[in-house]
């Protein structure tokens, strides 16, 4: 499997990147399709609105979030399937919209990912 990248989706795209995978539920405030340079948008594969919105960037509770949201992502066989395949095509960068850039979902995926390659 490749290496799996992050980045804040606000951040131009560069030649290393390779497939640029948008992992948020919610599409990125004031940012255009076009700007964005997303290849695809893995939606569904971001933690449940539900623990989205308990997490709410809070610090405090980022270790129970990457738990709860692990589990998540182990139930979601069909999508995790789908990127898996996207990471044998080449290099993938996970892109999040979060201004904290340790506590977010593409760091809690890129944990998940790396830990079954």
């Amino acid at each position: 499997m490749n290496e799996v990248k992050i980045k804040r989706v606000y951040y131009a795209p560069d030649g290393d990147d390779g497939t640029r995978i948008l992992v948020d539920r919610l599409w990125p405030r004031g940012l255009t399709k076009e700007r964005a340079c997303v290849d695809v948008w893995l939606k569904d594969i971001a933690p449940s609105t539900e623990l989205r919105k308990w997490f709410g960037h809070d610090p405090a509770k980022w270790e129970q979030f990457r738990e709860r949201y692990h589990r998540e992502l182990e139930a979601n066989v069909n999508l995790v399937s789908l990127l898996k395949e996207k990471l044998k095509g080449g290099a993938v960068t996970l892109l999040f919209a979060a201004k904290d850039a340790e506590h977010n979902e593409a760091v809690a995926l890129q944990e998940w990912l790396n830990r079954r390659s």
